[in-house]
């Protein structure tokens, strides 16, 4: 226990001070916590770094299994299966066969295609968790690409981390993991909403509930003699996902989570030995980057553009599958430990893991400047989806642009309907569809930063474009529209919404300052009288101003943070 509380202080010493650095000046935190990891490794025993690194892992994937919203990942579920099966048999090929070429033997091969055709869900989606939450299809797209390929990586999990294998092990793992993920569906669909109703809606009750599921599951998984990982997922699935009984105890978990985070990446990094460089690791190392960072992501998106979906779609989807999976990571320390994974292919594993981590970060950052290079290369989007799942009406003109469709947007478009003013919805979440199809008398199913969905909504031809997005980059493409349209856009801070005023805006709504006024009413004065646009402007800036002038601005930035 000593050695532990030991290992833990240097872990967040360490990681705290390089921390501080990386946010003052604004860089992103998992190259500072894997070097954090290199700089405590030679000060932490190896046997203990495995098991921090193996409970790291098994939390985060708890929390993961939490975060999943199965109706999302539902509706996109055949195009997710699409893609990981294409990884897993083009990329897994690849990597067997470049793992037979570097001279290991058949089941070290195996473990390489495995890292190699794997993605990792902890840092690919935790790096699209704004995407996620604001339903933008490459977020949920990638989401369930990330699902679907964890479950592939459970099974192999149950079979690869037997220390024999022979059918009686592979079969009675494969038969404990189906168990316990049937039970996490037991627990979620029948008894987790009777039980937190119990708690009479206290949020410390359910967390304690939350974190009693996740031991429960963690020694069942112990007794079984399967990976403790497997356990946690399972786990993750059994919690009900709903923010209006059950926020307290999903912000509690997701604040744990941080803790369990740093825990990740540091050990990762500590596991990297840099002291004598060899030359079959760095070859090895070298050629898992490779295929994992460049050839995978090409696959994805050529897969993705294949089955219909925009260049951008596709692109930022398949930059979120740069990295090898933590599960990939388990596979090896659980055959590192039991000797069945060479000792040179481990170091690459790891290696690789610890750099496509560190790339991924920036390849996120840097997503749409990657797209705006895919697109000089001659990629072509078929707009086969946008197509399929769109209704404009011929000669549609002078009507209005909603953007999203979420409740402002249907407020909007009721209000379209009973005064007979033409519009179209702009909207890509797939759990919208159905709804749009129902209530909408156009719209187009389409990203919002793609030149064809504004083309297939005309806009050339409207009068109005309303914005109910508050994503910086949606706001900025809306003003760079080639139209003579007036631009409502939406805006988290005052000091965001002066500058898109500025920039041309007719009107920003900030909905946590500016709720008082009603984009409805504005957005029916414009229609009514087209000489009030310039009056509302200008008293709409003037507004913004008097806010900032007040302390408004730093004060919506501060509750942001």
């Amino acid at each position: 226990m000593s050695e532990l509380l030991t290992a833990l202080a240097l872990i967040f010493v360490v990681a705290g001070a390089l921390l501080i650095v990386a946010n003052h000046f604004s860089l992103p935190t998992v190259p500072f916590l894997l070097l954090a990891g290199l700089l405590a490794g030679p000060f932490i025993d190896p046997a203990l770094l495995l098991e921090l690194a193996q409970w790291g892992i098994a939390f985060l994937v708890f929390v993961f299994g939490v975060e999943l919203d199965m109706r999302s990942i539902g509706t996109l579920v055949r195009e997710a299966e699409v893609v990981a099966g294409v990884q897993l048999v083009v990329v897994g090929a690849l990597g067997f066969a470049v793992g037979i070429a570097l001279g290991f033997d058949e089941l070290n091969a195996l473990y390489l295609s495995i890292a190699a055709a794997l993605s990792s869900t902890i840092v690919g989606a935790g790096l699209l968790q704004e995407e996620i939450r604001e339903n933008l299809v490459y977020g949920r797209l990638a989401q369930s690409i990330h699902f679907v390929q964890d479950l592939v990586a459970i099974v192999l999990v149950l079979m690869l981390s037997a220390e024999v294998f022979t059918t009686d092990a592979i079969s009675a793992g494969i038969g404990y993991g189906v168990v316990l993920l049937a039970v996490a569906y037991v627990i979620n669909a029948h008894l987790f909403t009777p039980v937190s109703r119990l708690a009479d809606g206290s949020q410390e009750l359910l967390m304690i509930g939350a974190i009693s599921i996740l031991i429960a599951f963690l020694a069942a998984a112990e007794l079984a003699g399967i990976s403790i990982v497997v356990g946690a997922f399972a786990a993750g699935l059994a919690i009900e996902r709903d923010f209006t009984r059950n926020l307290g105890m999903l912000n509690g978990i997701e604040s744990i989570k941080d803790f369990f985070v740093a825990v990740f990446f540091v050990t990762i990094g500590a596991l990297v030995l840099i002291e004598t460089p060899d030359l079959t690791v760095l070859a090895t190392a070298g050629m898992l980057i490779l295929i994992t960072a460049l050839v995978k992501p090409a696959i994805t998106l050529v897969t993705i553009l294949w089955q219909g979906y925009e260049a951008r779609t596709a692109t930022l989807t398949s930059v979120s599958l740069d990295q090898v999976s933590e599960f990939a990571l388990i596979i090896a320390i659980e055959a590192f430990i039991v000797g069945l994974m060479a000792p040179e292919l481990f170091q690459a594993v790891i290696l690789a893991a610890a750099v496509t981590m560190v790339t991924a970060s920036y390849t996120r950052r840097n997503d749409d400047r990657i797209y705006r290079l895919v697109s000089r290369t001659g990629f072509r989007s078929p707009h086969v989806k946008t197509d399929e799942r769109s209704r404009v009406e011929e000669g549609l003109s002078d009507h209005v642009v909603i953007v999203g469709y979420g409740r402002q947007a249907r407020r909007l478009v009721e209000t379209a309907e009973t005064r007979s003013v033409p519009y179209v919805v702009i909207e890509n979440d797939p759990g919208m569809l159905s709804p749009l199809q129902r209530n909408c008398r156009n719209f187009v199913f389409g990203d919002a930063m793609t030149e064809y969905t504004w083309e297939k909504a005309r806009v050339e031809r409207a009068s109005l474009v309303v914005s109910t997005a508050s994503q910086p980059r949606i706001s900025e493409h809306v003003l760079s529209l080639e139209t003579d349209a007036d631009v409502i856009l939406r805006a988290r801070s005052i000091r965001e919404a002066s500058g898109l005023v500025e920039r041309g805006a007719l009107y920003v709504n900030v909905p946590d300052l500016l709720a008082a006024d009603s984009l409805i009413e504005h957005v029916e004065e414009v229609a009514a009288d087209p000489a009030a646009r310039d009056r509302l402007r200008e008293r709409h800036l003037d507004e913004l101003r008097e806010f900032e002038r007040m302390g408004f601005a730093s004060m919506s930035e501060e509750i942001k943070r």
